[in-house]
């Protein structure tokens, strides 16, 4: 099968019909051999019912269902544990993403040979303070932190080699960041390619205020495992260290002008009355406790069924 489409929705009946109709007009203009998997997301209107017509219509075209809303990134992984095609497309329901770009994506994955490409909004059709401002932020912040160069890491529309959403587990919000999980999954060829974005024609959009907090703590959650994740004990052992040594050397400093006060005779409050000595004193025991926290995180790291699970690409014949 060429091509496999993944597509999260909620609450999107209106929109769903044109969408079938148009992926269709694309797959068959171009004799692609493809399949549709619609994701409802716990819906509460009538989706899950014109998912089954679609189906009954056009049996390319595929479902499931949650009993209650997940999030995007549990109808993608779910979408893309069934998916079968070569290349695996992702689009919102919304019709703000356009299936005329399949064809072309298709293309970069098969003869350009990139592992995954992104779209990229150039364009944007949303409100500027409350969708577009944000995630100029996002992006930027994004690309410094993971050192992947792209300009929207948020697009839905994106195409993958059938290897990289195999090889991958999307949970949270780690849907933005589905490039950096590719990339420490060690799918290095990632490319861009701009995108149209069109009004939406139906509804309003699912996601709300609370996404300007989830996204940023995902992103530092799946930066630090990625990193991180095999061996805790380089990052909290370093700190606990660090922070152990600044309070210690605090401490030697406060006895040893004591010391040298008291030689000389001249008057000097207590150690215990200085600021000083309490705040070297909460240094090493924050030390201490960093220490302790990375080498529980190792004891756990090394006992994981999975301490040694690895992305094999490809080996020799026995």
């Amino acid at each position: 099968m060429d091509i496999s489409v993944v597509v999260p929705l909620y609450n999107e009946e209106e929109s769903l019909p044109e969408l079938a109709s148009w992926i269709s007009k694309v797959m068959d203009e171009n004799n692609f051999s493809y399949e549709v998997i619609f994701v409802d997301d716990g819906s509460n209107d009538r989706s899950w019912q014109v998912v089954e017509e679609i189906h009954q219509a056009n049996g390319n075209f595929k479902g499931i269902k949650f009993r209650r809303n997940y999030g995007k990134s549990a109808g993608l992984y779910c979408g893309f544990a069934k998916a079968q095609g070569n290349v695996v497309i992702t689009m919102d329901a919304d019709l703000q993403d356009s299936p005329d770009e399949i064809p072309e994506l298709y293309r970069m994955i098969t003869e350009e040979n990139y592992d995954l490409v992104s779209g990229w909004k150039k364009k944007r059709h949303d409100p500027f303070f409350s969708k577009n401002l944000p995630s100029k932020f996002y992006n930027w912040t994004a690309r410094r932190m993971s050192g992947i160069k792209l300009h929207d890491f948020n697009c839905g529309l994106k195409a993958y080699r059938k290897q990289v959403v195999k090889s991958i587990e999307v949970y949270g919000e780690m849907h933005r960041y589905i490039p950096v999980l590719a990339k420490w999954a060690g799918f290095k060829r990632i490319g861009e390619k701009v995108v149209r974005h069109q009004e939406r024609k139906y509804g309003n959009t699912k996601f709300g205020i609370e996404r300007f907090i989830r996204g940023p703590l995902d992103l530092l959650s799946v930066i630090f495992i990625s990193k991180f994740g095999k061996r805790p004990m380089h990052v909290f052992g370093l700190l606990g260290t660090l922070m152990f040594f600044v309070g210690i050397a605090s401490a030697l400093w406060l006895g040893g002008q004591k010391l040298y006060y008291t030689w000389h005779n001249i008057a000097l409050q207590r150690v215990t009355q200085s600021a000083y000595f309490y705040l070297s004193l909460t240094a090493m025991i924050i030390g201490t406790q960093l220490f302790l926290a990375g080498f529980l995180g190792e004891m756990i790291s090394r006992s994981s069924a999975e301490r040694n699970s690895y992305q094999i690409e490809t080996e020799t014949e026995k």
